[in-house]
């Protein structure tokens, strides 16, 4: 049996077969979430990121903490650098980084995930406090 490290977190096994978890919608028209995992005391998270046609962030903005997305689905471009996500791509936005806007070219969907909280406050576009978690 393998011995974790002193001081290293006693992690249970989570299994979540997300087919079966329903897209909860966001409170910014056609962006859904399946929040896979979440750590209430640093604010990191795992999530599945579902974008319709057409939607996306509308305004430049950061994050608090380090983000991260691969893109399963679709087709997401950050419309003020060129940079387009497409199946099998990896993005990386270190914190603080200011980016946006985005916008889905189709329907689109990503593994988004943050090391930390994701805002340092609600951003406008949102009114589900949620939604910036």
């Amino acid at each position: 049996m393998t011995q974790l490290p002193n001081g290293a977190p006693n992690l249970q096994e989570l299994l979540i077969q997300s087919e079966t978890m329903p897209w909860r919608e966001k409170s910014l028209k056609g962006i859904h979430e399946k929040m896979l995992w979440r750590n209430e005391e640093t604010g990191a998270s795992i999530a599945l990121i579902k974008f319709d046609a057409g939607a996306g962030i509308p305004k430049p903005h950061y994050h608090s903490s380090n983000q991260f997305m691969f893109c399963l689905k679709g087709k997401y471009e950050y419309t003020s650098t060129g940079v387009v996500l497409t199946p099998g791509c990896f993005y990386c936005n270190p914190k603080g980084n200011v980016h946006g806007p985005a916008l889905a070219r189709e329907e689109t969907v990503v593994v988004e995930i943050y090391d930390g909280p994701h805002y340092p406050h609600k951003p406008e576009w949102y009114t589900d406090e949620r939604d910036a978690h």
